[in-house]
């Protein structure tokens, strides 16, 4: 059967501009997003201001404001079934005035600064199944041959690390014997 290209009244017509706007999986239109982003603009300095000052019942209230509600909320931007654009906003849900425990560079598959920093295997392993072909490797920390492969990695390591002045820094070269 023959089908006409550029027929105005086809069904499954679709242009340039059309994108489609989901709030937390329901679709809504662009006034609706541009709503959410003035919103979250003003309440996130609103945010950063309370807890700065360490006003927790402040910050909530403002949180509650918040697109979502403090509850965690999702808004994408799809353009021909495929996910353009994404963003989470997350409410907030501590009651003490500690700050937050974040973890930079160090988790469960690192090594701590006493244990000489680095990743273990296992967390090689795990990077590695999340990540196929990637060549990442654990420390050369045993004796190598002059000339060896890990003898050349071990040496080009500690040329880039020398400016490693940190803690975690000068664990990690202790760790690969620079």
């Amino acid at each position: 059967m023959y089908k006409q290209s550029n027929n105005p009244f086809s069904r499954n017509k679709t242009t340039k501009n059309d994108t489609i706007y989901r709030y937390n999986g329901k679709q809504v239109n662009k006034r609706f997003v541009d709503s959410i982003d003035i919103r979250d603009r003003v309440s996130k300095e609103f945010l950063r201001g309370a807890m700065r000052e360490g006003n927790m019942e402040e910050a909530k209230k403002i949180a509650k404001e918040r697109p979502g509600g403090g509850k965690p909320t999702t808004l994408t931007k799809e353009l021909d079934g495929k996910i353009i654009e994404s963003r989470k906003w997350s409410g907030i849900n501590r009651d003490s005035k500690e700050p937050r425990k974040t973890t930079k560079g160090k988790g469960r598959n690192f090594r701590t600064v006493e244990e000489g920093a680095g990743m273990t295997s296992k967390g090689v392993a795990s990077y590695k199944a999340k990540n196929p072909g990637s060549k990442l490797k654990t420390a050369v920390t045993g004796k190598v041959k002059p000339g060896s492969k890990d003898a050349k990695r071990r040496k080009s390591f500690c040329a880039r690390s020398k400016g490693w002045t940190g803690e975690r820094g000068k664990a990690a070269r202790r760790r690969w014997k620079c």
